[in-house]
């Protein structure tokens, strides 16, 4: 599920929140950091049920409605597209899914239905969902790119829902915009065969994954002075006190990858820290961490201190 940018990202913020700290503890912050990875696969699980909470909601609309003493005709004979969309069955019937939400006490959308109360009044009112119900027998395709575009078009830019999972946890805030790219490309994958494998990926990758997450943290912290001195005069305008803090985090993160991951390229680390920097610093910092991270390659080159082996050197 996780790549290893979300990883780096989860790594950034939990040694920012480290800095920031009174009582500095490693051996606390890096249950912290596995904590909150763990808690973006509870957010994965939690947007997934969403949706099929929506599918729920629509039914017992549709009951409601044609129960009205003056239903319309379409009231008293609606299109079933929606209730019984292929790809929405499926998930509803998902053992994984039902046993992840009943195991981490996750029931928030029958606690907090009026969130998809407000999902589902944004649905209706949208031409697609309209244009979707007016089709005769749609395909399992078409039903898959009718649920990916409510996720991307409905539930994920929804303000409210936004709001409410920021209530709920702090570190989801951040984790939403990762999930959500997570949640989107797994629905562009699943099908009817795979669907049992596929719906909820392990949170790593490979056990690899996980270890890179504390060893980055670790090497990151307990190498601060030294991860620090090698800015020290690479940056001839600015003072370390001026350097925004994110950048500086950036930067020592980088150094720790050329100094501790051997089997890491070097082009590797610094591509993904400028985007990292463009998402989560400042619009100038991915030149200047780009240039830092330039000069300290080629010193750690001439120096030998460029430890990479493997692909590494790649």
């Amino acid at each position: 599920m996780l790549t290893r940018r979300h990883i780096r990202v989860k790594v950034l913020q939990s040694i920012y929140a480290f800095t920031r700290g009174e009582q500095q503890d490693i051996d606390k912050q890096e249950k912290f950091l596995l904590f909150s990875i763990n808690q973006m696969h509870e957010l994965y699980v939690l947007l997934l049920q969403s949706m099929v909470a929506l599918r729920d909601h629509a039914e017992a609309h549709l009951v409601k409605s044609q129960q009205k003493f003056l239903a319309t005709e379409t009231e008293k004979n609606p299109s079933k597209n929606f209730i019984d969309n292929q790809l929405l069955q499926l998930l509803s019937k998902h053992d994984d899914l039902r046993r992840i939400l009943k195991n981490k006490k996750l029931n928030y959308w029958k606690e907090d239905d009026e969130y998809i109360a407000i999902l589902f009044n944004e649905l209706v009112s949208k031409d697609f969902y309209t244009e979707y119900l007016s089709e005769q027998n749609p395909s399992f395709q078409r039903d898959k790119d009718f649920v990916i575009r409510l996720y991307k078009e409905v539930i994920a830019p929804n303000d409210k829902l936004y709001e409410y999972l920021e209530d709920k946890r702090l570190t989801w805030l951040d984790d939403y915009p990762i999930v959500n790219t997570v949640l989107v490309k797994m629905l562009a994958k699943v099908n009817a065969n795979n669907i049992a494998s596929t719906l909820i990926p392990d949170l790593y990758k490979n056990e690899e994954d996980k270890d890179f997450a504390i060893q980055l943290l670790r090497k990151v912290l307990l190498n601060d002075e030294k991860l620090t001195a090698e800015i020290d005069g690479k940056t001839p305008n600015w003072d370390k006190e001026r350097i925004a803090n994110l950048d500086m985090i950036i930067l020592k993160m980088g150094i720790a990858e050329f100094l501790y991951f051997p089997s890491i390229p070097v082009r590797a680390s610094i591509n993904e820290y400028l985007e990292i920097s463009k998402e989560y610093s400042t619009p100038k910092s991915s030149l200047f961490i780009n240039g830092i991270l330039d000069k300290i390659v080629k010193e750690f080159t001439e120096n030998g201190k460029l430890n990479k082996i493997g692909r590494g050197l790649r």
